[in-house]
């Protein structure tokens, strides 16, 4: 059994997964763990396959992140958990809570999560997925590649927590910790997953955010919102905002 790599903290009977975007790993979430720990709560932010210290072993659909989740969080009380997922984290969450994996959370928030993709976005997703991953000669170059692509270059500084896990060594050089693979879970429609949820959703995203209109998540969540002036990866850049969509 494959197991993932998760960090967690806090104290107190209700639960907050948090589930980062595709190409980040679980450390994003520094900012807004700290903050579900002021609140009295536990929180639990793992690393999906093919990210971070998690195995890269696929395949890298998202039903088996979805199961991997639902493995992960078996022995927890399904009534105390709420889910916060970013993007593609958004998406897995999402599919979880739709009951094919055994029980459900209790709520699920999303986050920038990106519903509408043109077959060019799809096909070039999977085409990325086939190439092997690039070696970097020095280790600040690989960084530096690993900032734009989990869409924290200029969010935070070079050594930044939030980077945390992003690069590995590798024979030759440094490489990105996440798997080309993972790009191939892009396909499935996002809009039939998230219309499949079974337990209450919100929706939201950064008024910044290039990869959703409020048009759209309204279609899905008629109470969705705008995070005024606030990117893609909003819950890097104002953690504080991003939490009281817990409230």
């Amino acid at each position: 059994m494959m197991g993932l790599y998760t960090e967690r903290g806090g104290q107190g009977a209700r639960l907050i997964v948090l589930l980062h975007g595709l190409g980040a790993t679980g450390a994003v979430w520094q900012g807004v763990a700290a903050g579900i720990e002021a609140r009295g709560h536990r929180w639990i932010a793992p690393d999906f396959r093919g990210h971070g210290h998690s195995p890269a072993e696929g395949p890298f659909g998202f039903g088996v992140h979805a199961a991997d989740l639902a493995r992960l969080l078996a022995d927890e009380d399904p009534s105390q958990i709420t889910v916060l997922g970013h993007s593609f984290g958004g998406v897995v969450g999402a599919l979880w809570a739709g009951g094919l994996f055994g029980p459900v959370p209790s709520r699920l928030v999303t986050l920038g999560v990106k519903q509408v993709w043109s077959a060019e976005e799809i096909a070039g997703a999977q085409a990325m997925a086939t190439r092997p991953g690039k070696i970097f000669a020095t280790e600040a170059e690989a960084w530096e590649r690993y900032a734009k692509v989990s869409g924290l270059d200029g969010l935070v500084p070079p050594g930044a927590p939030e980077l945390a896990r992003g690069v590995r060594a590798v024979e030759g050089g440094f490489a990105l910790a996440m798997a080309p693979g993972v790009f191939g879970a892009v396909g499935p429609s996002i809009e039939a997953i998230l219309r499949g949820v079974q337990v209450p959703l919100r929706m939201a995203a950064g008024s910044g955010d290039p990869m959703v209109t409020l048009e759209q998540m309204r279609e899905i969540d008629p109470g969705a919102l705008l995070l005024d002036a606030l990117p893609h990866n909003a819950h890097v850049a104002a953690p504080e905002r991003v939490l009281a969509l817990l409230d």
